[in-house]
C-alpha cells in the first residue's frame, strides 16, 4: 500500500477507533442505564462499571496520543483488543448472542493495530 494511502487509512480508522471507545466509556462513566445492564446480565458486578469505562477512556486517548507517540497507540490498540475480546467472552460466558456491538468494536480494535503497526514498522 502506498505511504499516503496507508497514512490516511491509519488515520481514519484510529480516529474512528477513538471516538467509538471514548462514546462507550461516556455511557460507561456516566453509569447510563444500558451499561449497568449489560453488566448485570453478564453477571458483573455494578462497581466495575467505572473501571471499565475508565480502561474504555484509556484505551480512547491512548490510540489519539499514539498518533504523537507510536508505541503509545500501539500499546492502547493492543489494550483495546483484549477487553474487546473479554467483554464477547463474558458475553458468550452466560449465552448471551448479543455479540454484533462487540465484533464490530473488536474489529476496529484490530485494525487499529494492525494500520498502525503496518504505518510505524519500516
Amino acid at each position: 500500500m502506498e505511504r499516503k494511502s496507508m497514512f490516511a487509512a491509519y488515520l481514519t480508522v484510529t480516529l474512528l477507533t477513538s471516538v467509538f471507545t471514548g462514546t462507550a466509556a461516556t455511557f460507561y462513566l456516566i453509569r447510563h442505564d444500558y451499561p449497568l445492564a449489560q453488566a448485570d446480565m453478564k453477571g458483573v458486578p455494578r462497581s466495575w462499571v467505572p473501571l471499565l469505562g475508565a480502561a474504555l477512556a484509556a484505551g480512547s486517548l491512548g490510540l489519539l496520543a499514539g498518533l504523537a507517540v507510536p508505541l503509545l497507540g500501539v500499546l492502547a490498540a493492543a489494550g483495546l483488543v483484549l477487553y474487546f475480546l473479554g467483554a464477547l467472552g463474558a458475553h458468550l460466558r452466560v449465552g448471551s448472542r448479543q455479540l454484533v456491538g462487540g465484533v464490530v468494536f473488536l474489529a476496529l480494535a484490530v485494525a487499529s493495530l494492525v494500520l498502525n503497526l503496518g504505518y510505524h514498522t519500516p
